[in-house]
C-alpha cells in the first residue's frame, strides 16, 4: 500500500480539489494506495479518501509570513501512527502520466522534492511534489516550534526551510518528470500570445505553484475574475491601460490561452 498525502486548510481548496485529485492518482498509479487528505473540513469529500484532522503546527507564524507552513506540521514523529514513504501532492497539480516511479526513484531514506524552477541556480526545492519517510525528520517540526517567528520570517516559505535544513540534504526527482505551469508550458509572455500552454512530452505532474490555478488554466484566465479575451484583445485592452495611466505591465504577462490538457487530465 502506497500512502499519498494532501492538505486542505481554509476555503482555497475544496473537496473538489481533493476528490479529483484522488482521481488522477487512481488513473495514473499502478500499486494499490491510500490518499489521506489532512484537512479541517471533511464535507464533501468522497468515502475513498482517508480524512484526518490537520496534524497540530504546535506553535504560531506570524501573519505578515508568506508560504505554507502547515505543511511542516507533516514531519512530527507521530502522524497519526502512519509508517512508511509518502508521496505528497499540493491539490493544485495535475497530474498527466503514469506516478510510479515517484515512489520507486532514489533511496527509502531520502526526502526528494520538485525542483523551484524559478530559483533553479540556487538549487532549492519546491514541495509541491516531494516525498519523505515518515517520522524521519521530527526536528523539522521542533526546531520551527521552537524559534516559529525568527524562523518563518527568516525564510518565508516552508519550502526554503526544507531546502535548507533536511539532514542529509533534499534531492530532487529527475528534471522531465516534474514541470512548472508557468516556466515550462507557458513559456515567456511573448509565447503565450502565439500558442496555447504546451504539454511537455516527458512531464508526469504539472505544478501550478501561484496563479493561475488548473481551474483558471483550462478556461484561458489567469484567476476566476479575469475576463477570458483573444490575444488581440488583450493586447488592445493592456494599451488601454497604458494610455489611462493605470497600472499595466503584470497585465501584459498575465495572458494565457484555453488550455485543453489541463481539463482532459485534471478531473474525476
Amino acid at each position: 500500500m502506497k500512502h499519498v498525502f494532501c492538505m486542505k486548510w481554509g476555503t482555497a481548496y475544496g473537496a473538489k480539489d481533493v476528490n479529483i485529485l484522488y482521481a488522477m492518482v487512481a488513473r495514473n498509479l499502478t500499486f494499490d494506495f491510500q490518499l489521506t487528505c489532512f484537512t479541517d473540513d471533511t464535507t464533501g469529500i468522497r468515502h475513498e479518501v482517508y480524512c484526518l484532522p490537520l496534524p497540530p503546527l504546535g506553535c504560531e507564524i506570524p501573519p505578515d509570513v508568506p508560504g505554507k507552513w502547515p505543511k511542516v506540521a507533516l514531519w512530527t514523529k507521530n502522524l497519526y501512527g502512519l509508517e512508511g514513504v509518502a508521496l505528497f501532492i499540493d491539490l493544485d497539480s495535475v497530474i498527466v502520466g503514469n506516478i510510479d516511479s515517484y515512489f520507486e526513484y532514489g533511496n527509502a531514506n531520502d526526502v526528494i522534492t520538485a525542483r523551484n524552477w524559478l530559483n533553479k541556480f540556487k538549487k532549492s526545492a519546491q514541495t509541491s511534489v516531494f516525498r519523505f519517510p515518515i517520522g524521519q525528520h521530527s526536528y523539522m517540526l521542533e526546531n520551527l516550534q521552537a524559534a516559529s517567528a525568527v524562523v518563518s520570517r527568516k525564510y518565508q516559505y516552508e519550502q526554503n526551510y526544507v531546502t535548507h535544513h533536511i539532514r542529509g540534504g533534499v534531492k530532487f526527482w529527475p528534471e522531465p518528470w516534474t514541470k512548472h505551469f508557468r516556466v515550462h508550458c507557458m513559456g515567456a509572455w511573448p509565447l503565450r500570445y502565439l500558442r496555447t500552454p504546451i504539454l511537455p512530452s516527458t512531464a508526469k505532474i504539472i505544478t501550478f505553484p501561484g496563479l493561475p490555478g488548473p481551474a483558471d488554466a483550462m478556461h484561458g484566465r489567469w484567476n476566476a475574475n479575469s475576463v477570458v479575451r483573444s490575444p488581440k484583445a488583450h493586447l488592445r485592452w493592456v494599451w488601454k491601460q497604458l494610455t489611462s495611466g493605470l497600472k499595466w505591465r503584470r497585465h501584459l504577462s498575465r495572458y494565457l490561452q484555453k488550455t485543453d490538457w489541463i481539463a482532459k487530465n485534471w478531473r474525476e
